[in-house]
């Protein structure tokens, strides 16, 4: 039992420091407002696009990524699955449609976009796979010096 305990402990403490990706991008903005941090928006297809996946995988994904975000970031994921048991609640899917129409017009995926705290372009990029988590991490905060 002690030991379940501690283990209880351990990924609960483990869940506190990780990265949050908002829910909803209302409470992204506010979050952002409340912390003084820039939204982290990206465009992704999880269940098609293989550059979005990659982009997940091997820097979002990553703990250096989740540690460093989880301090300097407040994140939402624009998601726009294909697969039918992959859809999205029609309120956030129409929340994501608009961003798409007011951030990503081209529709570009993945595409990151940087936002200030009142949602204001700072800078977008894409996926890069020469990129390691510490070098995107200093693409990202180009945009925000």
């Amino acid at each position: 039992m002690k030991r379940f305990l501690t283990f209880i402990f351990f990924v609960s403490l483990g869940a506190l420091h990780a990265q949050e990706w908002q829910d909803s991008y209302a409470s992204a903005l506010d979050r952002a407002n409340t912390a003084d941090k820039p939204i982290v928006l990206v465009f992704s297809g999880s269940d098609w696009c293989a550059p979005c996946i990659r982009l997940k995988k091997s820097i979002l994904d990553t703990e250096e990524f989740k540690t460093y975000a989880s301090k300097n970031y407040v994140l939402y994921n624009a998601d726009f699955p294909r697969k039918k048991q992959n859809q999205l609640p029609e309120e956030k899917s129409g929340v994501n449609k608009m961003l798409a129409e007011k951030y990503n017009p081209k529709g570009y995926f993945p595409l990151v976009v940087v936002l200030d705290k009142n949602g204001s372009v700072l800078g977008e990029t894409g996926f890069n796979p020469r990129l390691t988590p510490e070098k995107y991490i200093s693409l990202l905060n180009k945009f925000i010096k």
